[in-house]
């Protein structure tokens, strides 16, 4: 990071009320953890299912700045987290790439058309033009830093490479992802096409809501886990240390789920902060990765479902295990039937733990 980097973030920390997640992001001294959740704006919130219910759909929700202002600053209101994430989607960039989604209520994502062969590689658009029509999301972040008024940061993201190209070849959710599986041992020079024109794609995007107001970045790969070792060091982490190395204004976090053999190389990675799933210790998790990063998350979501005592006795013990380079997240997505007064506990049992002097 160069002297005109870190003079902006000095001013851009300087400006928040609530500066935790950046400090900790950047490893610098913090009087307790910071705590968000991945998918906290959603159906946990009653505010969120009322307005949700008003609405043609899901996109109508992400495409409507307005709106996915709103969402996003909800669970701040409702839980006292220290960051506010966009209400967004990680598919609207292969849909401005030329393959459309639709959010199948009950079922998810879904592609009508999906690549097939390498010719439909070739007819989609990348980088800088794809990445201009995500403006509805940059508006967003816009209307939410406005919003915010300085309260918390609000982090910006997008999917990580390997994991927009299983969507774009599968078509959906899926068990396997055996089609985009299969695509990498068939295809390998186009699979390398595809997984750079993403990246291009996703860099622009990310490029984007910095310039909007983001001030902390997320890569999510939630897909990474269904790849073997030798996949993933391939066809995932090279196009995921291109977007660590172009990403340079706000720190960068890196959360690939179930990839916990790949930790020791994420942890190589020009990033700031690597997300951690429920799989891994804290002690392991930092074994692998090194001293150098922050970690994130690691709660396993279905403890939210537990009696107080133990949500608030595992998380005390989580956050002392992972010491204070650490910011206190689930392994994954809070699920949508999480009861909301066990979220609260949750983020209140981290609020009132204290770092020894």
């Amino acid at each position: 990071m160069n002297k005109e980097q870190s003079t902006s973030q000095e001013k851009e920390t300087a400006s928040l009320k609530n500066d935790l997640l950046l400090r900790a992001a950047r490893g610098e001294a913090v009087e307790r953890p910071p705590v968000w959740l991945m998918r906290q704006a959603g159906r946990i919130l009653p505010q969120y299912r009322e307005l949700r219910a008003s609405l043609s759909g899901f996109k109508e929700l992400v495409e409507t700045p307005e709106l996915a202002c709103e969402v996003t600053i909800q669970p701040i209101d409702e839980l006292g987290v220290d960051a506010a994430i966009i209400f967004s989607d990680i598919l609207v960039v292969p849909e401005v790439m030329g393959l459309r989604y639709e959010m199948i209520p009950g079922k998810g994502p879904m592609f009508p058309m999906t690549i097939q062969i390498e010719e439909d590689v070739d007819k989609l658009i990348a980088g800088e033009k794809a990445a201009l029509q995500l403006d509805y999301v940059y508006k967003a972040i816009e209307l939410t830093k406005a919003a915010l008024n300085g309260r918390v940061p609000l982090i910006g993201f997008a999917g990580a490479p390997w994991t927009i190209m299983a969507y774009m070849l599968e078509g959906s959710g899926s068990k396997t992802f055996s089609k985009a599986r299969r695509f990498l041992y068939k295809k390998p020079i186009s699979s390398h096409v595809l997984l750079q024109k993403i990246t291009d794609t996703t860099i622009d995007y990310l490029r984007g809501q910095i310039k909007a107001g983001a001030d902390l970045i997320q890569v999510f790969d939630s897909w990474a886990g269904i790849l073997t070792p030798e996949q993933y060091r391939i066809f995932a982490l090279p196009y995921i240390r291109q977007i660590c190395e172009a990403i340079t204004e706000v720190p960068v976090t890196v959360f690939a789920k179930n990839a916990w053999f790949a930790l020791p190389e994420i942890g190589q990675l020009d990033c700031n902060v690597v997300g951690i799933d429920w799989n891994t210790t804290p002690q392991e998790a930092r074994r692998l990765v090194g001293e150098d990063k922050t970690l994130q998350g690691n709660l396993d979501p279905c403890l939210l479902y537990a009696p107080e005592d133990k949500i608030c006795a595992t998380t005390h013990q989580m956050v002392h295990d992972f010491g204070k380079k650490y910011i206190c997240n689930l392994g994954h997505g809070v699920y949508p039937d999480t009861p909301l007064d066990n979220v609260k506990i949750f983020v209140d049992a981290v609020k009132s733990f204290t770092f020894d002097s």
